[in-house]
């Protein structure tokens, strides 16, 4: 069910709410903008806790921003011009190679502590075993875009920057969810000129205009794209829990391609390949290079014990071979290898992806440097503190 107060509507965006409207089960109230707020669980059968997809939803109170005005980090890897949208701090997915968890842990650890005093299990949850969101965000995003006299901060029609959402969690986990994205993206494009760009690990995103959720005059502001880090269903279901089948995700953006709507590519996070070409070959004839505005690729990256989850998750899955290249380039005992593995993937997009679309995103060390600086002009993006030579 979704429940919550919804923005009056005297002083709702009509675009929110015409969303909210396609909302099969929204309701409205007659509260002040900053009393609003969309609830998206379900509540667990015989209690009076939230879940979405089994796991618990908490709430992070007194939220200030959703927005970021200067997210360096995603401008840098072209994602954005900088500003970045969030509207929770845990997804409702469960990736193995997620960064979120060693990034987040502190802000939300007594958060998280609090939960498990106040529902004592066998064990305590951990990070990836819980959603969690930000009270009233429509309400924040709001106040973050208008001013005390009504008027849009962000008027300037000059002003055409790109927003991405999310860094967090997933924007279109489940129905609701999307529903909620939907009326944030509504909020953002009646107030200000930016356009929006989404990524999601779902298959729903191309129901915001299949459903009206996002109004036709806007589509050319939506740029949308969906995780394909692999063709590969069974890969995928393994470190990817929870999230679409990679099969479905590929329908959803053939059919906003064939709508002619904006989309991007996203082949990321690619694990080490028996064969390079072949692998790059098929990712990129699936997303349609020539219909992408601009795809970006990565490889797995070292962050906390990602690599640890991953391996064991793929040697859960049966998925030996994947395991076993997975474990030769992890590890400090394995640096070229890894060192390898990233230039062997981007050697591959090259010969698929035009340099002008590909934006291969390589987290350089002082040794490889100047290796990644000569394949800028192909498409490579060097990230880290050794990017810029000392």
């Amino acid at each position: 069910m979704i429940f919550g107060a919804l923005l009056d509507e005297s002083c709702r965006p009509k675009e929110m709410t015409s969303a909210m409207k396609n909302t099969p089960t929204a309701t409205t109230s007659e509260t002040k903008p900053n009393q609003a707020a969309i609830s998206t669980t379900q509540m667990e059968s015989g209690s009076n806790h939230e879940t979405i997809a089994t796991k618990p939803v908490l709430y992070r109170e007194n939220t200030r921003t959703v927005l970021n005005l200067e997210n360096s980090a995603f401008q840098e890897k072209m994602l954005c011009d900088g500003i970045t949208l969030n509207l929770g701090d845990a997804c409702v997915f469960s990736c193995e190679y997620c960064y979120v968890p060693d990034q987040m842990r502190k802000i939300d650890k007594p958060l998280i502590d609090d939960y498990n005093a106040k529902h004592p299990k066998n064990r305590d949850l951990g990070f990836h075993e819980v959603v969690i969101r930000r009270r009233n965000a429509l309400t924040v995003l709001y106040d973050q875009l208008i001013n005390r006299r009504g008027l849009s901060r962000f008027a300037d029609p000059c002003d055409d920057r790109v927003v991405y959402s999310s860094t967090l969690v997933d924007v279109a986990a489940t129905m609701n969810l999307l529903y909620e994205t939907a009326a944030a993206c509504s909020l953002i494009l009646e107030h200000t000129h930016w356009q929006i760009r989404l990524l999601s690990k779902g298959n729903l995103l191309h129901q915001l205009f299949k459903m009206n959720l996002i109004p036709t005059r806007y589509r050319d502001r939506m740029i949308l794209g969906f995780s394909t880090g692999t063709a590969d269903d069974g890969v995928a279901s393994a470190i990817e829990s929870g999230t679409a089948l990679v099969s479905k995700r590929l329908t959803a953006l053939h059919w906003l391609q064939d709508q002619g709507y904006r989309t991007f590519g996203m082949i990321c996070p690619s694990l080490p390949q028996a064969e390079y070409e072949s692998f790059s070959s098929e990712i990129c004839e699936a997303i349609r290079v020539d219909r992408c505005e601009h795809i970006w690729a990565e490889v797995i990256n070292v962050r906390g014990d990602s690599f640890i989850r991953t391996l064991a998750a793929l040697d859960t899955a049966g998925l030996s071979d994947e395991a076993i290249r997975l474990s030769s380039v992890s590890g400090p005992g394995n640096r070229t290898n890894w060192e390898n593995y990233a230039r062997d993937t981007f050697v591959a997009h090259t010969q698929n992806i035009p340099p002008h679309k590909l934006r291969f995103l390589q987290y350089v060390t002082p040794e490889s440097r100047l290796w990644w600086a000569n394949q800028q002009n192909k498409g490579a993006l060097l990230l880290g503190s050794a990017a810029t030579p000392a």
